[in-house]
């Protein structure tokens, strides 16, 4: 009877342990989500995203959390924003990596070592005063595999205009001078802050869109601003009578006043 109930109460406590195990193992939680992890900067600071099958701007904009304007802008992707398989794409602006110092030994251990001036880095603007020929206010700009502009297609820089880039607070201001060809003048050491970009179009042109234009900076940043421009119309058509209106006027009212006399004669003799 002794040994019956031993047994009885091994397969009990083998029960019991089973139990608990299939419990344990139902209550682990379920693997989550793969998540996103920004890329760190490269030497030059920028943050790169390549391009997987499948991939949209919409797709890179909810992944990454950054907009689908600043994905257009700072690509050169058009207004499609078209991209392909294995493209890389800037995505954000890192500090530059670079080495650390080798520490330097005091002499006595009682000196204080002032702390350096941290960095925070500065942003880019680039500015295109470009020719609007077809008046849209929008510029047209046909790209290649590698971001590049593509002449054909491109509405081109207006040379000889004038774009400024001004800070709120009247810290920074600086004026640039727009060069033939496709690509914009760019400001490359704006500090953070508020700032008001501007361009002047040369003579001979009309604006056909807002010269100026208001944009907040952080340090990192890279921000495309695009102002349009048509040439005016230097000639006018001449007139196709030319003088020849006011001669055929006169001839034609000899004609009438002669044949006014033809009829009266007419009428006379008839009486």
């Amino acid at each position: 009877m002794l040994k019956k109930l031993i047994a009885s109460l091994g397969l009990l406590a083998i029960s019991i342990l089973i139990l608990r195990l299939a419990v344990n193992v139902q209550a682990a939680p379920a693997g989550q989500l793969q998540q996103f992890q920004t890329p760190t900067p490269g030497a030059d600071g920028r943050i790169i995203y390549i391009v997987k099958a499948n991939d949209t701007c919409s797709l890179i904009s909810l992944l990454t959390g950054v907009s689908e304007d600043y994905l257009r802008q700072t690509n050169h992707l058009g207004e499609n924003c078209i991209v392909f398989e294995g493209q890389q794409l800037v995505i954000g602006y890192g500090n530059q990596v670079t080495p650390s110092a080798t520490p330097v030994l005091v002499a006595s251990p009682t000196s204080i070592v002032p702390s350096p001036t941290p960095f925070y880095g500065n942003a880019r603007v680039c500015v295109a005063l470009y020719n609007d020929a077809n008046g849209d206010g929008l510029r047209q700009a046909n790209l290649d595999e590698f971001n590049a502009y593509i002449a054909s297609g491109t509405e081109p820089i207006i040379p000889g205009g004038a774009v400024s880039l001004t800070s709120l607070n009247g810290s920074y201001s600086q004026t640039l001078t727009t060069l033939a060809g496709l690509d914009p003048v760019c400001f490359t050491d704006a500090p953070e802050g508020t700032y008001t970009v501007s361009a002047a179009v040369p003579d001979g042109y009309n604006p056909t869109t807002a010269l100026t234009f208001q944009l907040s900076l952080k340090a990192g940043d890279q921000a495309f601003v695009d102002f349009g421009a048509q040439a005016r119309e230097q000639t006018s058509q001449p007139s196709q009578t030319g003088g020849k209106t006011p001669l055929l006027g006169i001839l034609g009212g000899i004609v009438l006043l002669s044949g006014i006399g033809l009829g009266f004669y007419a009428f006379r003799m008839k009486k």
